[in-house]
């Protein structure tokens, strides 16, 4: 294992609290990611724009599109080191527009604005629940954790419910029409209401932060290759890949959350080993006692 690999969450953060404009002259590599994540805002603005005017393949392709930028930004200011806490605040304006608004927008305008009130106060739910997660992510940043709880969530991230939120739409466009009808809106209301909880719930969920740093050598081309099937089928087959994608991050929830209990109860085993005393010598004095340490006793060297 690297040796810095403990020390990358603890230098993120403070890279992350770094000012901008602290200095007269801004290297050009501190620009580069927040030229992304406006891209990726201007994605999103336009996802709202082709909601509203009923063009939904592009609406969603926007989102989505939005949703990859997302995704890289983050490791290109890792990369570059042009890390700052500009950047990190304009990225989560922009994750709250763009996964936040525009999904909310766009399943509003698609079906659940037959059902009048009800649908929207829907929507603001999902919209005010990606706020707050956001928030709390933020808040959460300076916390002390462990190195490989960087590799969960807490809750649902809001890429990943914009693009979950819109599975009615995808059934919808692969000829399911019975999705816009009066009692399957009432379950997209109920279904909208629950992925708005998974964002603020406490359920953890696989991010895959930690992928991003090492890749073990034979992975490296399967990982292109899944890599190049993903997005050849998402460009031919868009709402059957996306519909499939969905399902498949929906069922891996569980097993997150299996995974990251088991590695809880073993982080919490680990340290409450039984100590170990030895039998009292004939002297009476009896042996070094351990709690919860392993010690390891050297014989005395006789010269000494």
């Amino acid at each position: 294992m690297d040796p810095e690999e403990p020390f990358i969450e603890t230098d993120m953060r403070r890279r992350r609290r770094r000012s901008l404009f602290r200095h007269r002259r801004v290297p050009v590599r501190m620009l580069v990611p927040n030229f992304f994540t406006l891209l990726g805002l201007c994605a999103g603005l336009t996802s709202i724009r082709m909601g509203i005017e009923g063009r939904y393949d592009l609406a969603v392709a926007a989102i989505v599109f939005a949703a990859c930028l997302d995704g890289i930004d983050g490791r290109i200011a890792r990369l570059l080191k042009a890390s700052s806490r500009f950047g990190a605040e304009l990225d989560s304006l922009a994750d709250f527009v763009n996964f936040g608004v525009a999904p909310a927008f766009l399943i509003f305008t698609w079906g659940l604005g037959d059902l009048k009130s009800a649908g929207w106060i829907c929507v603001m739910i999902f919209a005010l629940a990606s706020a707050l997660r956001l928030a709390r992510f933020n808040a959460a940043l300076d916390d002390e954790k462990p190195k490989w709880q960087s590799n969960y969530f807490m809750g649902m991230p809001t890429p990943a419910a914009a693009i979950v939120v819109l599975l009615p739409l995808y059934l919808y466009q692969l000829g399911l029409d019975e999705t816009k009808a009066q009692w399957a809106l009432k379950i997209v209301l109920v279904y909208t209401v629950f992925i708005a909880f998974m964002m603020v719930s406490s359920i953890p969920t696989y991010s895959g932060k930690l992928l991003g740093e090492r890749v073990r050598r034979e992975w490296v081309l399967p990982i292109f290759v899944v890599a190049i099937g993903v997005v050849a089928f998402l460009f031919t087959y868009p709402y059957e890949t996306l519909t499939v994608l969905t399902c498949l991050y929906l069922a891996f929830i569980p097993l997150s959350w299996r995974a990251f209990r088991d590695k809880c109860e073993d982080e919490s085993v680990a340290p409450s080993a039984p100590p170990q005393s030895g039998a009292p010598d004939g002297n009476g004095a009896g042996q070094p006692q351990t709690t919860g340490r392993v010690f390891t006793f050297r014989p005395s060297d006789p010269s000494k």
